[in-house]
This record gives structure tokens, C-alpha cells and sequence, in this order.
């Protein structure tokens, strides 16, 4: 992208905006926009942190628009939003936050891109850190703050900007540009339902692999590779199963696991300083991204032990009163399951908060998520749902979260429906009891890890007892 215009980002703080600012920023922009949540008043220190990048924030009322600047909108910014309108009036250029990527990510000596319904996020972290931690140097945007490069002056990591030739980014199918990314290597973690349904998925997936110069793919993962007929290069991984990088011998610990990472050459020793059955998965599809780029196995294998996970993704906030508080970012039937699985290796009861990521993808996934929750929890859990993330602008509340509790309540499930946030949370603090496990889940609303933290002090208060990090 070319210099000459000032980027103004309508929709700043978002998940996928704010990283996109902090590169845009990294490599000479001008930057500034505005967000709701910062007219809200919610998340005040992600807000500071742009700022501290030398970004401009305005009120989402149209005052930070001028006709010299491209304006950048995230997918949740309607054209009704003043700041939009300002820049329809003033004619500036427009772009989406996928297209603004896109033209970063494309023009890479060595993109990287990782889709799939589930784990792109992690993926991309891991990936990050072996390139990191191996001495190449990659550009990276992801939707999740990477906790290995997370400080006190910088909290909100989700960006690195390096002088490498790899630029490495979550592909997202939501809005669909993932048909825009042309990658040198393409991770397909896996394919399921969420945004859409599979028919389209599938079609997606499998366009973008075709477009790379090497496919890294999960084997494991029926719907995946009924998609790698006919592409010339591809690595494949499997948990437990066999492909070019398979995963045997699997030892989960409360918070890593152990595995053997077995090639047709070698055997190699993992252990993972993160939990889960699902999180083996991902550690392949990056040792291979990693692999494609360049580094050497052992290399790869040897660096993924040092990733420290992502914040919200199977994240212990601390214990207070024998009650351990997870924040995590399930929200659609593959991630919520893989992260009961991995909760249910171990004993406890668990305590669960779901705040559905709104009325549109309730929708959508209503089936799926009422059979998952069927199936998955425990006689003694507790799943508790406040209503869903409205942020918000037009949508069609067809389905709410009553109506999910009241099906799984009819399967015989201990399921509550508790309109009010703060009160579902109350509930759980004083339901817990020692040994307990609280989860947290949810996407697109970062106030949830503030909620997951009162959770443990409301926890510590009552216990009279520090909390346990």
C-alpha cells in the first residue's frame, strides 16, 4: 500500500482493525479512526495502547474524516455510521479491513496464510514463534494477542512487525475474502460449520489451497482432505493417525501436553506449554507451515516448546478457593467441544458462562450446538448463557439464547438461561465450590476476560483467600 494517504480505520479496536492499525502504522502510515467500543467507554487500555503507537482516536461521530485520507471499515461498521457517511460526502477512497490485508499480505516475498473453521489463531501464533524464535523475523497479523510477545509496553501483541520475507495472517471465511489471498503456503486446519454452510465452506477451502504453492492440511480432518485431490504439493498431519507429520504417544497434562512428533525419518519428543488434544492439531499445521518456509524440523519442533499460547484461547485467569478460572474464546461447536474434551481429562465440574457471539451465528448454529452440548457435558456441569453480543446497528433477533437453554434443558441437560451478563456471572461465583472449574466463552466482545477476572476476585473475596495465578 502507498504512503501517500493517511489510513483512517472506522471500527479501530476490533480483533481484526487493531492489528492491521499497528502494521500499517509499523511501516510509515499515518494512522488514526475511531471505535464504538471507544465512545463506550469499553476496554479503556487497548485504547491506550493505540495510542501509544502514535494513533489518532476520534468519536465515531465523523470528526477524524478528511477527504485526503483512505477510510478502512471493518465488517461490523454499517454505512449508516457516521464516519462512513463523512467519507461518502467527502469522497474519500475506501477500502474493507480484508482488501487493506490483502494488499499488505499479497505483496509478501513469503505469505503465509491460516484458514480453517477452528485454530487459525493459534496456528498463526505458533507459526509466528518458530519464525520468531528461528531468526526470520516475519510480519505477522493475527486476531489474538500472542502472550510471547505480550509486554507491559506493549499488551495487546497481536501484530509483529519484521524485516523477514515471510508475512504470516489468519485468512478469515466470514466476509469471504479469503478468495482474494494468493499465499506461497496455505495451512488448511480444518472445515466445519460456523459462518455459512458447508456447501459454500468447502468451496471456499478449496480454492484457497489450490491458489498456493504448497498446502499444509489436516489429514485428520474428514472435510479437509476430501479436498486435496489434485493439488500438486502438499504436507499432510494427523493426531493419532498417519501423514507426513503425525503426533503418537500423546501424555496431556493439566496445562501442556506431551507427544511424539513422528515423520517417515524421525521421531521426535514434543511437549507443548499448552493443553489439548486440539492443540497437537495445531502445533503440526505450524511445525509444517514452518517447514515450507524453510526451517529446518528439529528446528521448528525444538521452538513451538517455547509458545506460550494466546490470550483467550484455554486461558487459566488463576485460582482462588480450590476454583480455577478459564477464559477461552470457544464459540462454535468444534472449539467449545475441543475445550471441554480437554477440561474433561481431568477431574472437576464445570461451570460454564457462553455468551453467544450473536443472533446471526446462533442462527446459523443452532443444531450443531445444541448436539455438542448434548453430548459433551458432564452430568454434574453447569452451563449458564446470558444473551448474545449485541454491540449494536441492525440485526434480526430470531433466535436468542433462551431458546437454545430451553432445548437443552428438554435433552436433560443443566442448562440456565440468565438474560443479564453480570448476573450469569454472579450465579457461577456462588455456585463454586473447591475443585470447580469456571469457563468463560465467547468472541467478539473483549470485556469477557474483564468478566473472567472479577469471576476470580468475586471467587477470592468469598474465599478470604489470595488468588493463585
Amino acid at each position: 500500500m502507498t504512503l501517500a494517504k493517511p489510513c483512517f480505520l472506522v471500527g479501530i479496536g476490533g480483533s481484526g482493525m487493531m492489528p492491521l492499525a499497528m502494521i500499517l502504522r509499523a511501516r510509515g502510515h499515518a494512522v488514526s479512526g475511531s471505535d464504538r467500543g471507544l465512545d463506550q467507554g469499553r476496554v479503556p487500555a487497548k485504547f491506550d495502547a493505540l495510542r501509544a503507537a502514535g494513533i489518532a482516536l476520534f468519536a465515531q461521530d465523523g470528526s477524524g474524516v478528511r477527504a485526503d485520507m483512505r477510510v478502512i471499515a471493518s465488517a461490523a461498521v454499517e454505512e449508516t455510521v457516521p464516519d462512513i457517511v463523512a467519507a461518502t460526502a467527502l469522497g474519500c477512497e475506501r477500502a474493507t479491513r480484508a482488501e487493506a490485508l490483502v494488499a499488505l499480505f499479497n505483496d509478501a516475498a513469503l505469505p503465509i496464510g491460516v484458514a480453517g473453521t477452528s485454530g487459525k489463531s493459534t496456528v498463526t501464533g505458533m507459526i509466528a514463534w518458530i519464525l520468531h524464535a528461528c531468526g526470520r523475523d516475519p510480519t505477522v497479523m493475527n486476531g489474538a494477542v500472542m502472550k510471547n510477545f505480550a509486554s507491559a509496553d506493549a499488551p495487546f501483541a497481536s501484530a509483529l512487525v519484521g524485516g523477514g520475507d515471510a508475512f504470516v495472517a489468519e485468512v478469515d471465511e466470514s466476509d469471504r475474502s479469503i478468495r482474494l489471498y494468493h499465499p506461497a503456503v496455505a495451512v488448511l486446519n480444518n472445515v466445519s460449520l460456523d459462518h455459512m454452510p458447508l456447501d459454500e465452506l468447502r468451496a471456499l477451502f478449496g480454492d484457497f489451497a489450490g491458489r498456493a504453492r504448497q498446502v499444509v492440511a489436516n489429514a485428520g480432518d474428514a472435510e479437509t482432505l476430501a479436498l486435496l485431490g489434485g493439488l500438486p504439493s502438499v504436507t499432510t498431519f494427523a493426531v493419532e493417525a498417519d501423514a507426513d507429520l503425525s503426533a503418537r504417544n500423546l501424555v496431556p497434562e493439566r496445562f501442556a501436553m506431551r507427544f511424539d512428533l513422528m515423520t517417515e525419518d524421525a521421531t521426535l519428543p514434543v511437549r507443548l506449554a499448552v493443553p489439548g488434544l486440539h492443540n497437537v492439531s495445531n502445533a503440526l499445521a505450524a511445525i509444517g507451515a514452518a517447514v515450507a518456509a524453510g526451517v529446518p524440523l528439529a528446528e521448528a519442533a525444538s521452538a513451538i516448546e517455547g509458545f506460550s499460547g494466546l490470550k483467550r484461547r484455554f486461558e487459566l485467569i488463576g485460582e482462588a478457593g480450590g476454583v480455577a478460572v478459564i477464559d477461552d474464546f470457544g464459540h462454535n461447536p468444534d472449539k467449545i467441544a475441543a475445550t471441554l474434551d480437554t477440561l474433561h481429562a481431568f477431574p472437576g465440574r464445570l461451570l460454564l458462562l457462553f455468551q453467544p457471539h450473536g443472533y446471526g451465528p446462533l442462527k446459523t448454529m443452532r443444531e450443531e450446538l445444541l448436539a455438542m452440548f448434548a453430548s459433551k457435558l458432564a452430568v454434574r456441569d453447569l452451563l449458564v448463557l446470558p444473551d448474545p453480543v449485541y454491540q449494536g446497528g441492525t440485526v434480526v433477533r430470531e433466535v436468542g439464547s433462551e431458546a437454545i437453554v430451553d432445548s437443552l434443558r428438554a435433552a436433560g441437560c443443566d442448562a440456565r438461561y440468565v438474560a443479564a451478563r453480570a448476573d450469569a456471572a454472579a450465579l457461577l461465583v456462588a455456585e463454586a465450590r473447591p475443585g470447580d472449574r469456571i469457563v468463560v466463552m465467547g468472541a467478539r466482545d473483549d470485556t469477557l476476560s474483564v468478566l473472567a477476572a472479577e469471576m476470580l476476585a468475586g471467587l477470592a473475596a468469598r474465599a478470604g483467600a489470595a488468588v493463585a495465578p
